[in-house]
This record gives structure tokens, C-alpha cells and sequence, in this order.
């Protein structure tokens, strides 16, 4: 153990490696979650998407399984293509589509 609690192979350049992208792949897996949450159900199912509770599901086990699991585990990698799956997919379509009428 050295200064402050830390292993000694934590401070590696592998342990400061790894532990950048598990905070990375957490505030992604999360950022999907809560844009997932505030869309309107109503969006996914004329965008021809899985509906909203499918998606808070799936991001949602995405940042479970970061957060247990870590971002280079068996579960974690397809945990962060789920949530990259979402964002580069789902929420542009969820996203462009208007409420209401024809915008005038």
C-alpha cells in the first residue's frame, strides 16, 4: 500500500488506464439511461424503435453491469455497445421528431 490507500499497481499506467475508461463507460452507460428516461414514450413507437421501457431496461443493465462488472468484463463490452447502440441510433430518431402539430 502506498500514500493515501492505494495499491501499488493502481497507480500504474494499466491501473490509471483502466481506471479512466471504467468512469468513462459508467458516464456513458448513464448518460444513455437518463436520455432514455426523459424521451417521450410516444417517440420510440413512431421513430419504429423497441419501446421506452425496453430501452430504460437495456441501458439500465448496461450501467449495472459497468458498475458491477467493469467495461472490459465478458458483460460489459456488449453492456457499452447496447448504450452506444442508443445513442447513435435511437435517440437522433427519438430526438427529431416534433410534438404536436406541424410546428407553425
Amino acid at each position: 500500500m502506498l500514500a493515501g490507500g492505494y495499491p501499488a499497481d493502481m497507480l500504474s499506467f494499466d491501473g490509471v488506464v483502466y481506471v479512466g475508461l471504467y468512469y468513462g463507460a459508467l458516464a456513458l452507460t448513464a448518460y444513455a439511461l437518463v436520455d432514455a428516461l426523459i424521451r417521450p414514450a410516444s417517440g420510440y413507437v413512431a421513430a419504429g424503435k423497441l419501446t421506452k421501457p425496453a430501452w430504460a431496461a437495456i441501458t439500465g443493465l448496461a450501467v449495472v453491469v459497468v458498475f458491477l462488472q467493469g467495461p472490459m468484463s465478458f458483460l460489459g463490452l456488449p453492456a457499452i455497445i447496447a448504450a452506444v447502440v442508443y445513442l447513435v441510433d435511437v435517440r437522433p430518431a427519438v430526438r427529431g421528431l416534433r410534438r404536436g402539430g406541424t410546428g407553425w
